[in-house]
């Protein structure tokens, strides 16, 4: 008998103390009655019989979430978001008061359907594909806070992981992006073309306006000295040779 008492006595006070961990605070509820207190992570201990102690974490949460997403046009567009959030510590007690443990089914999840609905029905479905993910992402969270913030609960981020978009418009995307490569690609050959025949240009005036200093310089006087350069340099030659003319146009042969 006294094993058996001692045995119950041992059962009743492990059941009796309960461990909050880190990343967790402890709602005491009482008859029934929510206390107004949390309890910080540690070892607590309580009347099994009365009260019972939920762990309620507040870290951060990940949500998954796949669901069909309209679009300014009308379109249907699969997505698949990741919601982050935790509960504020001291409002732990407020939540599990008034919401209940279920609380992500029961306050977030709805929350975050209609504020993604009413965002993404403001934009094109290709935007959710593109540059504007971003700021989708940023008007959903915006929009969530409004309504969850107050009851306790902190929307750190919603993120749009993956778009499907319907297989018509995927495939005029990715023919438009190719246009846009192509004209890109088109308009830098035409440059490079430009500036090639800007440097011609450049060249030719260049080669111009040299041969009109040169033949600006060209005189009768200079003209004369250098033919007269010229039969000086041909004098010097070992090989026999006859110069016929006037001296302004001289004829050369050699034997």
């Amino acid at each position: 008998m006294k094993k058996t008492a001692l045995i119950c006595l041992l059962a009743i006070g492990l059941s009796s103390c309960v461990t909050i961990r880190q990343g967790e605070v402890g709602v005491k509820r009482t008859v029934g009655k929510i206390s107004e207190n949390y309890l910080s992570p540690g070892a607590k201990l309580f009347n099994p019989f009365a009260s019972r102690i939920i762990r309620v974490p507040i870290r951060t949460e990940n949500i998954e979430v796949n669901l069909t997403l309209p679009s300014k046009e009308g379109l249907n567009v699969e997505a698949e978001i990741s919601i982050l959030y935790h509960i504020e510590e001291n409002q732990a007690t407020e939540v599990i008061g008034t919401i209940g443990m279920n609380y992500e089914a029961t306050m977030i999840m709805p929350v975050f359907r209609a504020a993604a609905a009413d965002i993404t029905a403001k934009y094109m479905a290709k935007d959710m594909h593109t540059g504007n993910r971003l700021e989708i992402e940023t008007a959903i969270r915006d929009q969530m806070k409004k309504i969850l913030e107050s009851r306790g609960f902190v929307i750190e981020a919603v993120l749009m992981k993956s778009i499907k978009l319907p297989r018509g418009l995927y495939e005029a995307i990715e023919q438009k992006l190719e246009a846009e490569q192509d004209a890109q690609q088109m308009e830098f050959i035409l440059q490079k073309e430009r500036q090639e025949a800007q440097r011609r240009t450049i060249e030719a005036e260049g080669i111009r306006d040299a041969n009109k200093i040169i033949s600006e310089g060209l005189t009768p006087q200079i003209l004369q000295y250098k033919t007269i350069e010229a039969y000086r340099e041909l004098s010097k030659s070992p090989n026999a040779k006859m110069i016929i003319g006037s001296g302004a146009n001289p004829i050369l042969m050699e034997p």
